[in-house]
């Protein structure tokens, strides 16, 4: 299973994605889910993959073949806008999918698999969009500013409660970090490491990026302060009255 979160606010974007796979409870392996395509003070898009690993590793392959061709087609390089991106994004997943789905299908694979994507190109906004297993995509609104993928059930309350157009980004990191935390203590499918990318708005280069691995002192801090938090919030609530 995954987990995989991007939030927008005014002042950037929030990417973040965990590194776990896995086959079974007695096979699990570590990949990244992430990846980052910029051109300084031109573009920065980043990608969050979720399901079926072959498909997405392939869908991110004939895109950097995209790129490396060079031949004037349009690429993740050369587009002029963050719609576009997912339009190529889409049409690398479905062309896998038409490809090696029915062969999956064969041995009783789930061949789905699904793309969070933003950034921003210079002479348009930073934008968001969820691209769906079947190639079409939806974008990240004022009243939808985040997506999700993966495992996304335990994580979201919180994003719900935190986060909204003016959250700063150090709040938007916790906040998103908090939801890595309370997804990876109900799911034992999702876990560290987390890659995280922070983009600000207009800065056309990765602002801040960071992994953090198993033994990380801050995600151990977060976790025991957030669940002594909660339970204090609980401890405090309201007696309920039977009468």
């Amino acid at each position: 299973m995954t987990y995989c979160v991007a939030t927008m606010i005014d002042a950037g974007i929030v990417f973040a994605s965990d590194s776990r796979t896995n086959a079974g409870v007695d096979n699990i392996s570590c990949f990244r889910k992430m990846k980052v395509f910029e051109r300084a003070g031109e573009r920065v898009l980043v990608t969050l993959s979720s399901g079926n690993l072959a498909v997405t590793q392939a869908t991110l392959n004939l895109l950097e073949q995209g790129i490396r061709r060079n031949d004037g087609s349009p690429n993740l390089m050369n587009v002029g806008s963050m719609y576009e991106v997912s339009e190529l994004i889409g049409s690398a997943l479905r062309e896998v999918r038409h490809r090696d789905g029915p062969f999956l299908l064969q041995g009783n694979v789930d061949a789905g698999a699904s793309f969070i994507v933003g950034g921003q190109i210079a002479g348009e906004e930073q934008r968001l969009f969820m691209v769906y297993s079947e190639g079409n995509f939806i974008e990240a609104t004022a009243e939808t500013p985040y997506f999700q993928i993966g495992e996304t059930k335990y994580g979201k309350p919180i994003i719900d409660r935190v986060i909204t157009a003016t959250t700063c980004v150090d709040d938007a990191v916790k906040c998103v970090l908090v939801s890595f935390d309370s997804t990876m203590r109900s799911n034992l499918s999702v876990g560290l490491p987390i890659d995280l990318v922070v983009y600000e708005r207009n800065a056309l280069h990765q602002t801040r990026n960071r992994r953090f691995g198993e033994k990380d002192a801050y995600m151990r801090l977060l976790s025991q302060s957030w669940g002594e938090g909660v339970r204090k919030a609980f401890a405090n609530l309201p007696k309920f009255d039977w009468t």
